[in-house]
């Protein structure tokens, strides 16, 4: 009897199973072929559309860039899921393609979103629900342009600056942080806005001088694809607190406090009248991550984006999403 006990109350102790995604297909922008995952939520008034971030991640916030095995979109979905709000995610329209001539423009991906949105009113996961868009880095400068076909937004990781400006920041922390002396920063700094400037007026990279380093000519070109060129011009210098404040949605931003990659500005525009959150310990992706921010680089802070790493402590996010009506 006591054997039986125990291994009633072990059974009913154990974790219940997590139902698998359904997989979904939608048009895009022009009716291009779209695909995505859907977790059924439960019972709170609002349904989750996910939006990726910035390069080639993946409905899952998979990015080949990033050194381990990383789905941080599909366990903030599955986190989503545990607070009763089920979602769609969906790959942005470049994954798996070969296609330079793949339309990947601003419009064509502000598009995508909007017809993700449009998706997911019709899904049967989403039957009586208001739409919640959540948008994470890149994504969430997307979500704002596209937020009007949603009920709410949450803007995890935004850039606090225009992207321009972030990515000179970026490279300025990255520099701080390798021990580069000021005028190494500054030739640095120079050949970066000087290519920033050519994207700006479609015009040819200037040559960089043979003491810029290797990562920043990389970090150069990529930005000056000719398929993506367009999109980079258009996103440089969009203006994110403005665009925040003028969302006629409830709105929440958060960023983890160990975010290398975006961060909490110092001073929020007091037009902006949203939920401001930064969480403790939290990563880009909003994983734990313990060690302190002055030990964190570009180059290391990617070892905790990975599967092994926990969601840091979300509970500030999941009592704004409990505020939702």
């Amino acid at each position: 009897m006591l054997s039986i006990a125990f291994l009633t109350v072990a059974a009913l102790s154990q974790p219940a199973p997590v139902a698998p995604d359904r997989e979904v297909g939608f048009p895009g922008f022009n009716a291009f072929p779209l695909k995505g995952s859907v977790k059924a939520g439960g019972a709170h008034p609002y349904f989750a559309v996910m939006v990726a971030g910035s390069g080639p991640t993946d409905r899952d916030w998979s990015n080949p860039m990033i050194p381990v095995p990383s789905h941080g979109g599909r366990e903030i979905a599955a986190w989503l899921q545990g607070q009763g709000i089920g979602s769609l995610r969906f790959d942005k329209r470049f994954i798996g393609s070969k296609d330079p001539r793949l339309d990947v423009s601003l419009d064509a991906q502000l598009g995508d979103i909007k017809a993700a949105l449009r998706a997911a009113r019709s899904l049967p996961e989403a039957k009586g629900k208001k739409l919640l868009l959540v948008g994470h880095g890149e994504g969430a400068l997307l979500s704002m342009l596209a937020a009007g076909g949603a009920d709410a937004a949450l803007l995890l990781a935004m850039p606090g600056l225009s992207m321009g400006r972030l990515i000179v920041a970026q490279v300025k922390g990255q520099l701080a942080s390798a021990g580069a002396p000021a005028e190494v920063t500054a030739q640095h700094l120079a050949y970066l806005e000087g290519v920033l400037a050519a994207i700006r007026k479609d015009l040819d990279l200037p040559e960089a001088a043979p003491s810029v380093a290797p990562g920043l000519t990389a970090l150069a070109r990529s930005l000056a694809r000719p398929e993506t060129r367009s999109f980079v011009r258009d996103l440089l210098d969009l203006d994110p607190w403005g665009m925040a404040q003028r969302l006629p949605i409830p709105t929440a931003v958060a960023w983890g406090d160990r975010d290398v990659q975006t961060w909490k500005p110092e001073v929020v525009p007091a037009e902006f009248k949203g939920a401001v959150i930064e969480l403790a310990e939290a990563n880009h992706l909003f994983k734990r991550e313990t060690r302190a921010k002055s030990e964190l680089s570009g180059a290391n802070a990617s070892t905790t984006y990975g599967d092994g790493t926990p969601l840091a402590d979300l509970t500030p996010l999941a009592a704004w999403l409990k505020g939702l009506r």
